[in-house]
């Protein structure tokens, strides 16, 4: 372990050397500001929702790009971002169970581990080192493996741009945790700014004092959210940077609520996305293509002018190395969630979704541990036992799920009329199965594996081996490092 210690200090100096060298001009490379903000779907008014009053990111959408069709790859955080970290999809990277380095002691795995992305693949912040940017993550990972030291510069809850050299670029990122799922029991005693009596509840929540005080507590978290937002663009206002930095604001799935998070409906995968340039350029915007998070990777190196590596599944939809094809399909999976197997696949147009179901004799609900700790969570299925739920309200607890699911967005936005059965609907349903059979083939789906035979595979098990000594080599400027 020492020479494996030893030989990651020396990638770290490594990296940053090369990134000193390669800053010779430093006002051609844009700053770049990742706000991400946990489970949250897009509950602004400019996405048509005005629940809560949010004046900093109304104040980003008016003087940035708003995106409308922005989707995750999976409706949980871990998967998702490791999707994100590295431009390609959990699947293919074997980051798709949720999570691998917390396993609770009910899933049957023998221990937590560090997954092992297929060979090349990297986390993407890397390049950007190399190009000469200072990157710093504040503070949150959850990649499903340990970041290696040439990821960041900086990454605690400490991580500022604020550090870096004078007139080195920057790629900042910074995870608000206020609207994650978690912070509906744990924020109970903090101001509401939010009267549970005028929320909007969706057709699937029981109308109870209880729901309606999380759903309140949720909204209020959102305010607040808000009000961070606009600490980070003062802070760079007072740097005088708000004109020299790309701001991207986004979540990392849908709302953490029961019946969104973790689902592969839209409601557990649409997310807000605004992209604010320097000079607002472009101010006000909007953005119809359809996008999915493992486009942000490639999209960053593409505005810093790096062309994305070949194996990223992602397409930049933004600069020098835009994609000229925008996706057609765009792609979401769920797996284990915490101790509760299951495997679904979902692929996406404009209009609609077809979603299989790999265990159709498993119910849709999973009865998620950490999910009880949410009042309504516990209501409802309390009302679920004493038969007091609706029919709509009663399609999460079915019994069992069909095989295949589709659905028309635009007419049935909640995605409870299946049309895999309806004659009429044949052609688009053959249609979507020779798509998922296409892209499961294609990204080599690690989900066909069962987890313990997936892990077996990595590292034959067990824990990364210690490397040899790296071998450093200088010729004109050059650095070379080799390992036997």
């Amino acid at each position: 372990m020492k020479t494996l210690i030893h030989a990651s200090t020396i990638l770290t100096i490594f990296i940053a050397g090369i990134g000193i060298a390669a800053a010779q001009d430093p006002e051609s490379l844009p700053n770049i500001l990742w706000i991400s903000c946990e489970d949250l779907s897009p509950h602004f008014d400019f996405y048509g929702d005005n629940s809560v009053p949010t004046p900093n990111l109304t104040r980003l959408s008016k003087e940035g790009i708003t995106y409308d069709n922005v989707f995750t790859t999976a409706g949980v955080c871990a998967p998702s971002r490791c999707a994100i970290i590295t431009g390609v999809n959990q699947v293919t990277a074997g980051g798709h169970n949720m999570r691998t380095l917390l396993i609770p002691e009910k899933s049957g795995l023998p221990k937590s581990y560090s997954i092992v992305t297929p060979e090349g693949i990297k986390a993407f912040p890397e390049y950007l080192r190399a190009k000469g940017y200072y990157c710093t993550n504040n503070s949150k990972t959850d990649y499903q493996f340990v970041a290696p030291p040439t990821v960041w510069d900086e990454n605690s809850d400490k991580a500022t741009w604020r550090n870096r050299k004078k007139g080195q670029p920057f790629f900042a990122v910074v995870n608000l945790m206020v609207t994650h799922e978690s912070q509906v029991w744990m924020r109970k005693s903090h101001p509401m700014h939010v009267d549970p009596s005028n929320v909007k509840l969706p057709p699937f929540y029981p109308d109870t004092r209880t729901v309606r005080t999380d759903v309140a507590r949720f909204m209020s978290n959102v305010v607040d959210l808000d009000s961070l937002v606009g600490r980070l663009i003062n802070q760079l206002e007072e740097d005088q940077l708000l004109e020299n930095t790309i701001i991207f604001f986004w979540s990392d799935h849908g709302d953490g609520l029961p019946f969104f998070k973790r689902e592969l409906y839209d409601r557990g995968l649409h997310v807000p996305l605004v992209i604010r340039f320097p000079g607002k350029k472009d101010a006000g915007k909007r953005d119809a293509r359809l996008i999915s998070s493992i486009d942000l990777a490639p999209t960053v190196l593409s505005l810093a002018g790096i062309k994305p590596p070949p194996y990223m599944q992602g397409k930049a939809f933004l600069g020098k190395y835009q994609s000229k094809e925008p996706h057609s399909y765009i792609y979401a999976a769920r797996d284990r969630m915490d101790s509760e197997y299951d495997r679904v696949r979902a692929v996406r147009d404009t209009r609609y979704k077809y979603i299989r179901n790999f265990y159709p004799e498993r119910p849709p609900y999973q009865n998620i541990e950490y999910r009880l700790q949410q009042d309504m969570m516990k209501e409802m299925l309390l009302m679920r036992d004493n038969g007091e739920l609706n029919a709509t309200q009663m399609k999460w607890f079915a019994p069992t799920k069909p095989r295949e699911e589709l659905y028309d967005l635009t007419n049935d936005p909640d995605e409870f009329n299946n049309l895999a059965d309806d004659p009429k609907q044949k052609a688009i349903l053959d249609r979507f199965r020779k798509e998922m059979d296409r892209w499961l083939k294609d990204v080599n789906d690690l989900g066909a594996l069962e987890e313990k035979q997936m892990i077996a595979s990595m590292w034959n098990g067990d824990h990364p081996p210690s490397t040899a000594d790296v071998r450093i080599d200088v010729i004109n400027n050059l650095v070379t490092l080799s390992c036997e």
